[in-house]
C-alpha cells in the first residue's frame, strides 16, 4: 500500500510549551523492519514497502490480549492485520524535503502526524508510538495523557494541547492524507449568554485550571472566574520538586498556559485573592476584601496545605515547606549558598527534594520515623530499593527518628544526634483545605464529600482535586487522593458536569514520581494489601509490582515498564463495576 500526501510540507506545533521534555525518562528505541505485504481487497488495508518508505514496528508491543493486539494503523475501522503492532508509515518522498514525516494512528478518516520520526506527547514529549491504543484513543507511556485518534484532541490530562490531525481517504490500495483538520483543542469562547451564565472556580491549581480550560473547550460562552490565592497563574506544580528545583528547568517552563491565554479565552483570573465565605442559598461567594461574586455553578478546588512542624525553631527563615512555586523559589534561593540540608520526612515530596538538592551538590540528610522510605505506599522491597538508590547518590538517612528542635543551624534528633543544616525542608504531609466548605455547610468526611458526578451536598456546587472524597468505582471505597493527574481529570469532569453532561468520574488514579533518572509510575490505590507480586527486578530498575487484596489487583507500580503499566490501567478500567 502506498501513502500519498495531497498538500505541501508543513510543520505542526505539537505543544505550545517547549519545556515538555521529561529529562529523567530513558528512551526506548523502536527497531525498524522492512515489510513486504501483498495487496488485499479494497475493503481492507495493508502495509507495503514502497521505494524508500518503510513500515516501522515497535519491539515494545508484543502480541497479547485484546488491547495489546491492536495495531496502530486503522482505516474505515478495519484493522490492518498485516502491519505489526506499533507500526507507522514513514514517508520519504523527496518532494516533501530531506526529512521524513511519519504518519501514525490512522483511524477512520483521520491521521495524526508524527514529527521528527515519531509522535511526541504534547505534555512532556513522551513517544506515543511506545504507548497504548485503547478503543479510539492513544495513551502516552510516560504520564498517561490520552488523545483521540479521531480528532487529535487531548481528552485526558496531563496533556492539554491537541496533536496535529489530517483527513484520510483510501482508494484501492492507496491511502491519501488530505487536508488538515481543525484541532479539537481549546477554542476562543464567544460571548452570547448560555445557562449556566456564571461559573466561579475557587482554586488555581490542577483541578481549577483544568476546569476553566475544559469549560471553554466545550464552548461554554458565559463568565468564567478563576480565583487563586497564589501569586502566579496556574503552573506545573509537579516540577516544583523535580526539574525546576534541581535547576534543570528554566522559569518559563512552569506556566501551564501563557498570560495571553486567559485574555483570549475570556477567563477572569483573580490572583492573590482569598474567598472568605460561600453562601450556597444566595449563590454567591464573598472575597476577603468584601467583594461579592454571584454564581450559577461553583467549583471548589482549594487543594491541600502542608502540615507544619510543631517543634521549637520551626519558624526560622531557613526552614521551608514545599507546596507552591513561591516555596520552590525560596528553597532555590537558599540553596545557592547552602552547604548542608536536612529534609524532614521521607514522603514522595521529601525524597524528590532530596534528589533535587543532591543534583545541586548539597549535602543532604533525610530524617523520618519510617523503617524504610515509602514502605507504607510501595512495600518493603520498593522501600529498600529507594533507600539504596538515594544512598548511591550521597543521601544519608536517619530512619526511625524524629526531630525535636531546630536550634539555629542545628537540627536536634530524638535519639540525641545533632545535624548541622543551613537549609531545612519539611515534608511531613498535607491536609485538605476544607474550612471553606465546612463554613458553607457542605458535607465533609476527611475531605469534601461528592457523588460520582463530583457534586457536593449542595446542588450546583462541585468539588475536585485534593479536597474531594468520591466513590471510586475500582476499589469500591470513598477515596480522597492527592495526585496531580487525578486533580486535573476531576476538574475536567466537573466542568462537563457543570454544563449538564452528567459524566461519572471513573478514571483509575495515576501518579508518577521522579528520583534522579528513575521514574516510578503508579496506578490504582492500595492502602493495604495481603499479596505483593513482583515481575522483573526492582533492583535492576525493570519491574512491575502488583498490590493485591483478596485476590484483586488494587494498584500497580512500575519502573521502565511503561506499556505494561498502561495495560494494567486499561484492564482495571474494564473490570470496574457499573456505577
Amino acid at each position: 500500500m502506498r501513502v500519498q500526501l495531497s498538500e505541501g510540507r508543513s510543520s505542526a506545533t505539537l505543544s505550545e510549551s517547549p519545556h515538555r521534555l521529561f529529562r529523567g525518562r530513558r528512551p526506548q528505541p523502536a527497531r525498524e523492519i522492512g515489510l513486504h505485504v501483498p495487496r488485499v481487497r479494497s475493503g481492507h488495508c495493508s502495509g507495503r514497502k514502497v521505494g524508500q518508505s518503510t513500515v516501522r514496528a515497535s519491539a515494545h508491543h508484543p502480541a497479547g490480549t485484546g488491547i495489546s493486539r491492536a495495531c496502530w494503523l486503522f482505516a474505515r475501522h478495519c484493522l490492518l492485520k498485516r502491519i505489526p503492532c506499533g507500526a507507522a508509515w514513514r514517508d520519504k518522498a523527496s518532494r516533501f524535503g530531506p526529512k521524513p514525516r511519519c504518519w501514525e494512528h490512522v483511524h477512520g478518516y483521520r491521521a495524526i502526524q508524527a514529527e521528527r520520526t515519531r509522535s511526541r506527547c504534547s505534555h512532556y514529549g513522551g513517544p506515543l508510538a511506545e504507548g497504548l491504543m485503547v478503543g479510539d484513543t492513544v495513551r502516552c507511556p510516560w504520564h498517561h495523557a490520552c488523545f483521540s485518534l479521531r480528532t487529535g484532541e487531548a481528552i485526558g490530562a496531563p496533556a492539554f494541547n491537541p496533536m496535529s490531525c489530517w483527513r484520510v481517504e483510501k482508494h484501492n490500495d492507496t491511502v491519501f492524507v488530505r487536508d488538515k483538520i481543525e484541532p479539537g483543542g481549546t477554542r476562543k469562547a464567544k460571548r452570547p449568554s448560555a445557562k449556566p451564565e456564571r461559573v466561579v472556580i475557587v482554586g488555581g491549581g490542577a483541578a481549577g485550571f483544568a476546569a476553566a480550560e475544559m469549560l471553554r473547550r466545550e464552548g461554554f460562552a458565559g463568565d468564567v472566574t478563576l480565583i487563586s490565592a497564589d501569586d502566579a497563574a496556574p503552573y506545573d506544580r509537579p516540577n516544583c520538586s523535580k526539574d525546576y528545583l534541581a535547576g534543570n528547568a528554566p522559569e518559563d517552563w512552569m506556566p501551564l498556559r501563557p498570560a495571553e491565554f486567559y485574555k483570549d479565552q475570556s477567563i477572569k483570573l483573580e490572583l492573590r485573592s482569598e474567598v472568605a465565605a460561600i453562601d450556597a442559598k444566595a449563590w454567591q461567594v464573598t472575597l476577603a476584601n468584601g467583594q461579592s461574586m454571584p454564581f450559577d455553578k461553583l467549583l471548589l478546588a482549594t487543594g491541600a496545605e502542608p502540615v507544619r512542624l510543631d517543634i521549637p525553631g520551626a519558624d526560622q527563615p531557613h526552614v521551608h515547606v514545599l507546596r507552591s512555586l513561591t516555596d520552590s523559589r525560596a528553597i532555590i534561593a537558599k540553596a545557592e549558598t547552602a552547604r548542608r540540608a536536612v529534609v524532614l520526612g521521607a514522603s514522595f515530596i521529601g525524597l524528590e527534594v532530596a534528589a533535587a538538592l543532591r543534583t545541586r551538590k548539597i549535602e543532604v540528610h533525610v530524617v523520618a520515623p519510617d523503617r524504610r522510605p515509602l514502605e507504607r505506599v510501595l512495600g518493603p522491597e520498593f522501600g529498600e530499593f529507594i533507600r539504596a538508590m538515594h544512598e548511591e547518590h550521597g543521601v544519608t538517612f536517619h530512619l526511625e527518628e524524629t526531630a525535636t528542635a531546630i536550634e539555629g543551624a542545628n537540627v536536634k534528633l530524638k535519639g540525641g544526634t545533632t545535624l548541622p543544616a543551613d537549609l531545612v525542608v519539611v515534608g511531613i504531609g498535607v491536609r485538605p483545605r476544607v474550612q471553606l466548605a465546612e463554613r458553607a455547610g457542605l458535607k465533609t468526611d476527611r475531605g469534601v464529600a461528592v457523588n460520582e458526578y463530583l457534586e457536593t451536598s449542595a446542588p450546583g456546587i462541585f468539588a475536585a482535586g485534593d479536597i474531594a472524597r468520591w466513590p471510586d468505582a475500582h476499589s469500591r471505597q470513598q477515596l480522597r487522593i492527592e495526585h496531580w493527574v487525578v486533580a486535573e481529570r476531576q476538574g475536567q469532569t466537573a466542568a462537563c458536569n457543570m454544563l449538564g453532561q452528567r459524566q461519572r468520574f471513573s478514571d483509575v488514579p495515576f501518579f508518577w514520581s521522579q528520583h534522579y533518572d528513575v521514574p516510578i509510575n503508579y496506578i490504582g490505590h492500595a492502602e493495604k494489601w495481603d499479596a505483593l507480586d513482583i515481575e522483573g527486578s526492582i533492583d535492576k530498575r525493570d519491574c512491575l509490582v502488583r498490590y493485591r487484596h483478596d485476590g484483586k489487583v488494587l494498584a500497580v507500580a512500575s519502573i521502565f515498564r511503561d506499556v505494561d503499566n498502561l495495560k494494567q490501567e486499561a484492564a482495571m478500567e474494564r473490570v470496574a463495576p457499573a456505577a
